[in-house]
C-alpha cells in the first residue's frame, strides 16, 4: 500500500468476435465507473454487432466475465461474488447482479442446498458478511454455452482453489482464443 492506494494486480481483456475468430486486445479500465461504461467500452470494439467479452481478474482473487451482444443487455458472470465486491471494478458488476436478482434469491437459498440447517444458516451469514453478495459464482454460468463452453464446466473453474488466471486462459483455449490471449498478457 503506497500513500493509502491499494496496488491491487488487475488484468483486463477485450474478446471481440469476428468472421476470423476472435480479436483479443488489452484494455485499460481507468474510465468505468458502471457497467454502462462497461458495456460502452465493448460495443466500442465491436465488430457489427457481434459478440464481445470482457475479461476481468484480479491476481489470485476472483475473474469475471461480460458479454455484449449488440445493443442487448450485459450478461454478467463473476468467479467469487464476495471476493468481487471487494474490489472497485468487483464491486461494478455484483451491485449490478445483486440489483437484478433482488435481495429475496439471496435470502433464501433452500432451492440450492440438500444440505442440513445449520450449512444454510452458515451461507446466510456468509452473505451478510460480505454485504448480501454470496461467496462463490454470481451471475449467467451460461454466457459462453454458444461459444462452446458450458455452464458446469465454468463453474468448474469457479469453484475454491480455483486460479482465475489459469480459468480465464482455460475459457480462452475453449474459445479458440487461449495463444492470442496469452499474447497480451
Amino acid at each position: 500500500m503506497i500513500l493509502g492506494v491499494s496496488l491491487v494486480a488487475y488484468f483486463a481483456a477485450v474478446l471481440a468476435r469476428s468472421e476470423d475468430g476472435w480479436d483479443v486486445s488489452e484494455t485499460e479500465l481507468d474510465d468505468v465507473e458502471t457497467l454502462a461504461d462497461l458495456a460502452d467500452l465493448a460495443r466500442a470494439c465491436a465488430q457489427d454487432d457481434d459478440s464481445v467479452l470482457i475479461f476481468i481478474e484480479q491476481e489470485d482473487s476472483w475473474f469475471a466475465i461480460v458479454r455484449v451482444d449488440g445493443e442487448d443487455d450485459p450478461r454478467i458472470f463473476v468467479s467469487d461474488g464476495a471476493a468481487a465486491a471487494r474490489s472497485s471494478y468487483g464491486s461494478v458488476l455484483t451491485d449490478e447482479l445483486v440489483d437484478q436478482a433482488g435481495e429475496s434469491e439471496f435470502g433464501d437459498l433452500d432451492h440450492l442446498l440438500d444440505e442440513d440447517a445449520e450449512t444454510e444458516e452458515q451461507d446466510d451469514e456468509d452473505a451478510d458478511a460480505h454485504g448480501g453478495v454470496p461467496v462463490g459464482p454470481l451471475g449467467d454460468a451460461h454466457l459462453l454455452t454458444e461459444f462452446g463452453l458450458a455452464a458446469d464446466a465454468l463453474l468448474s473453474l469457479s469453484g475454491e482453489g480455483a486460479v482465475p488466471g489459469d480459468a480465464l486462459e482455460e475459457i480462452a483455449e475453449a474459445l479458440g482464443c487461449g495463444e492470442i490471449l496469452e499474447a497480451v498478457r
